[in-house]
């Protein structure tokens, strides 16, 4: 037995690493570093239903705890990624390929999730509720549990694929909004997304991104992400895909005994392309160092002490 598989929904991954969504492109980019093949899955790029320029520049923003973020969704559209990025990183990738889906309306989703449900090269369609509901003044889907929950039916109708919808932190009750998911059909949650954060200029007192405030990502996130993932693990009986400030094996393990069955990495990617591969061969050492047979032992175990 393969001491770093874990599943999701029934779906094997060889380890529980998978780069995340935003950070990772369609592979392509990272393909020039090392070979794919070594993840356990690949979260692609945010897709809606049109192409998307995004957000004006300045979009990027470096601080001391981590990176701020506001690029807005930029992506080809569905029908591109289809027909031309799917093909292409499954020439270099054999393993499970996660579709991040994202919206403006309940019928955006839901044609999206139908194209990607589809497609061949797709294992999960992972849909992302943090994204601002335009019909109901803009507050994201993922902050109200009725929108959350509506969203979750109206893509799971469409689809035969597992659907995980990956949750915004910007709530004051993670557990509220996991359950809703979970009552609309969810096969399984990806939490967190970014935080929302805002950088300014101390020269000019100006904020850095174009949007003023954005999203908030990095180290200093993670100990909100495990309070996350934890307080979701007690609530939800579906898997969990942990998030949020990942650079190490160690903190794959935190996540996996918080109640994750897998985990993504996000931002540490863009600081260093090789931090799957290395987290990936620091996890055997680990489980010697620290007498664990297997992944599989230690999923929801700080549950149980």
């Amino acid at each position: 037995m393969n001491r770093l598989e874990t599943y999701l929904s029934g779906i094997k991954l060889k380890n529980p690493v998978i780069p995340a969504s935003g950070t990772f492109g369609f592979g392509q980019e990272m393909a020039r570093f090392y070979d794919l093949n070594v993840l356990g899955g690949i979260s692609l790029k945010g897709t809606t239903g049109e192409e998307r320029f995004g957000n004006p520049t300045p979009r990027i923003a470096e601080c001391r705890e981590g990176l701020l973020n506001a690029v807005g969704l930029q992506n080809p559209g569905v029908d591109a990624v289809v027909a031309h990025e799917l093909p292409a990183v499954r020439k270099i990738y054999d393993g499970v390929l996660l579709a991040n889906i994202s919206g403006f309306s309940v019928e955006e989703y839901v044609a999206v999730a139908r194209k990607f449900d589809a497609a061949d090269e797709i294992d999960i369609l992972e849909i992302n509720i943090s994204c601002p509901n335009v019909r109901h003044g803009g507050m994201a889907f993922g902050t109200d549990p009725g929108a959350a929950q509506e969203v979750t039916a109206a893509v799971k109708a469409v689809t035969k694929k597992p659907v995980y919808m990956k949750l915004s932190p910007n709530v004051t009750d993670i557990a509220a909004i996991a359950r809703a998911c979970e009552a609309g059909g969810a096969d399984g949650i990806t939490l967190i997304n970014t935080l929302l954060g805002m950088v300014i200029d101390p020269r000019t007192g100006r904020p850095i991104v174009s949007t003023k405030m954005s999203g908030f990502s990095g180290p200093a996130i993670k100990p909100v992400a495990l309070r996350m993932v934890y307080q979701a693990a007690a609530a939800v009986n579906i898997p969990i895909i942990g998030v949020g400030g990942i650079s190490t094996a160690d903190d794959v393990l935190e996540f996996m005994s918080a109640g994750a069955s897998a985990v993504q990495v996000g931002a540490q990617n863009l600081v260093d392309p090789f931090a799957c591969p290395r987290i990936i061969n620091e996890l055997p050492r680990k489980l010697d160092e620290y007498g664990i047979g297997s992944l599989q032992e230690i999923i929801g175990r700080s549950h149980k002490l």
